[in-house]
């Protein structure tokens, strides 16, 4: 139930209104969210870098409805590769692109455009793009421009959650030579005719994708932070024959910091999630709705001021 009000609330204009003018909220956000400016961004990479851990960068932003926010979106990516170019921090790392940032919702054309800039740029400082997936209504829409992105730049992946219905049939199709899919749980409010609802049908999901992923020919990641997943993922690795390169476990940052300094520290690729912006809300929700230790961090620090 809460979970449910939660991620309704993501999407509520009247309630991110109220949240961000919160005093207290900033200090609670930054555990999840760096910062809101490119130096805060490059402050993290360069810290979690230098402990062994790759990241994937989020310019934070969603339900573009305007062409200048779309346009401000992909000049952000811009700046931010010609940034991490110039401090020696591209190598090996990637960005997440939420193609709705971009202007899927009113102009598929323009989203695709600015999306093939985006990889474009990266590509030239010697980075990944990642396409973040968003709610079941953007899926089609979302794997077409994959197709397209995928014709000019092979390496651009894509994020896809278990918890959807079709997505044991939407892997199969992208898990060719070369392909990039991150494995998600999922963190968008959707019915149960197109999503399994219940933890354990979502795990099972999980656990299909993953033994999908590994035993394909493409370069599986992981995102998880439940520990019985991440054992796993490494089993299943072990029988497809994969060593500690051909696959990767992601995470988001300011979770279970811990466990993915001790998993680089084993050997394994870890990957962290780093968002960064002003527009910080809907990401924030989603995060309290996925855990409920992160609901309770929320409340305890209120209660504790």
């Amino acid at each position: 139930m809460a979970n449910s009000v939660l991620l309704a609330a993501a999407r509520s204009p009247r309630l991110r209104s109220a949240v961000t003018r919160l005093p207290l909220t900033r200090g609670v956000v930054d555990r999840f969210v760096p910062g809101e400016g490119l130096p805060d961004a490059l402050a993290a990479v360069a810290e979690l870098n230098g402990t062994g851990l790759l990241v994937t960068l989020d310019h934070l932003g969603e339900d573009t409805t305007e062409r200048r926010q779309a346009d401000a979106t992909r000049d952000a990516y811009r700046a931010l590769f010609a940034a991490l170019g110039a401090h020696g921090l591209a190598t090996r790392n990637d960005a997440s692109v939420k193609l709705s940032a971009l202007g899927q919702a009113f102009d598929e054309a323009l989203a695709l455009d600015h999306a093939l800039a985006v990889c474009a740029e990266a590509d030239r400082h010697g980075m990944t793009v990642t396409v973040d997936m968003e709610d079941h209504t953007t899926v089609d829409s979302t794997l077409g421009i994959l197709g397209k992105l995928r014709a000019e730049f092979p390496r651009t992946g894509v994020a896809v959650q278990a918890m959807l219905r079709r997505t044991d049939g939407d892997l199969r199709d992208l898990t060719g030579a070369g392909s990039r899919v991150r494995l998600v749980k999922g963190a968008y409010a959707e019915p149960a005719s197109v999503a399994f609802t219940a933890k354990a049908d979502v795990d099972r999901a999980y656990v299909r994708g993953m033994r999908t992923l590994m035993d394909g020919a493409g370069h599986p990641m992981i995102a998880t932070h439940d520990a019985r997943m991440l054992d796993i993922a490494q089993a299943l690795a072990r029988h497809a024959g994969r060593d500690r390169d051909g696959y990767e476990f992601q995470m988001l940052y300011g979770i279970r910091a811990t466990e993915q300094r001790r998993l680089a520290a084993e050997g394994e690729t870890v990957r962290v999630y780093v968002p960064y912006g002003a527009d910080w809300y809907g990401y924030f929700m989603r995060r309290l709705a996925e855990r409920p230790a992160n609901l309770g961090f929320f409340l305890r620090s209120f209660l504790s001021r």
